[in-house]
């Protein structure tokens, strides 16, 4: 592909209005915006706003799951009508991609959904991604749409991130947009606002994390206002927003997925020797454990966190952590192999 890869995120309170109604004005202006830069990109869209568009249609809405559900598939075709319509004026066709988490655990399905992606970029026609909230469960959802779109961002490669909010940036302590950061910290970290909008998941403590790990994969993320005018375009340009960072990255794309894509579900500590050789490119022996967070099966992805709690790598396991802690002390017990280990 000649064009790089340039994923958006929308929120659903910068896309509906605040009675829940899809907010036409914006999606116009949005689509405005997307095409002009269709000549220059390949465009992922993740769209929130489904749930919010559909709630109005179910009696008595509380937000219980089995709610949301129902309001995501009233107003999924809603919201993708919406987009439709607009985009149409631009002679730009769009298609629907509802997301599960399994999706990216399974490698070769991952690549299924990349070469479809591929195919509709091929025929100039832009892909709208959403999770499948139909479906999808407590324990594999998405934590929101910020994870989804760094999910296929970094898996797919791409050059930049914008995760469009209702807001118009990270702000600092007197409330003022910080153009720049160099690297995500604690201090960062406690700027975000701990409070989500009525009608999306997510918040600032989630865009920071996301930024954090796409900006480690190497890719340029902003975090900028949907309302402000001309904002995808001024945020791709760096003029608007927050613009993070990217780190210098080399590593493989199969390892950019093992590292994003992967389903977590173990966890181990691991002492300060073995937190040491994993960073110098070493395979991870039982040894160097010191405690089972959690559990795992041979083959499945483990998170590994030093002493202070900070995670350290991701890892697929080539024994189970039943084996592991039946030999702790085994020195040449390898838990994962150096290939299967990506440094965060």
């Amino acid at each position: 592909m000649t064009k790089s890869i340039l994923v958006l995120k929308l929120g659903s309170a910068s896309i509906t209005t605040k009675e829940g109604e899809i907010d036409e004005a914006i999606i116009s202006d949005i689509t405005r915006q997307v095409a002009e830069l269709a000549a220059n990109y390949h465009l992922i869209l993740v769209s929130s706003g489904a749930v919010a568009a559909g709630k109005k249609f179910v009696k008595n809405y509380k937000g219980k799951i089995s709610e949301r559900k129902a309001a995501a598939a009233i107003g999924n075709p809603l919201l993708l009508g919406t987009y439709s319509k607009y985009f149409q004026s631009y002679g730009i066709s769009i298609a629907q991609s509802l997301c599960e988490r399994q999706h990216f655990s399974n490698r070769p399905q991952f690549l299924q959904l990349k070469e479809t992606y591929e195919e509709l970029w091929k025929n100039g026609v832009i892909p709208i991604a959403n999770e499948n909230d139909v479906v999808s469960n407590l324990e594999l959802k998405f934590s929101d749409n910020d994870e989804l779109a760094t999910l296929l961002g970094v898996g797919f490669g791409a050059s930049m991130i914008l995760l469009g909010t209702s807001v118009p940036g990270v702000l600092d302590k007197d409330g003022i947009v910080i153009d720049k950061i160099d690297s995500i910290n604690n201090d960062v970290f406690s700027l975000a606002n701990k409070s989500t909008s009525e009608v999306g998941l997510g918040g600032m403590s989630s865009k920071l994390t996301f930024a954090h790990l796409a900006s480690t994969m190497g890719i340029r993320v902003a975090i900028f206002g949907v309302r402000t005018p001309d904002g995808i375009l001024k945020a791709v340009k760096g003029e608007t927003g927050t613009a993070c960072t990217p780190k210098n990255c080399s590593i493989s794309a199969r390892n950019k997925w093992l590292a994003s894509g992967s389903l977590v579900t173990g966890r181990v500590m691991a002492d300060e020797g073995a937190c040491s050789a994993i960073r110098k490119r070493k395979s991870l022996l039982a040894v160097g454990i010191k405690t089972i967070v959690a559990d795992f099966a041979g083959g499945e992805i483990f998170e590994v966190i030093d002493e202070q709690h900070h995670i350290v790598a991701v890892a697929r396991a080539k024994v189970s952590s039943n084996a592991i802690t039946e030999n702790l002390k085994q020195h040449n017990l390898e838990i994962a192999n150096a290939s299967d280990i990506v440094v965060l």
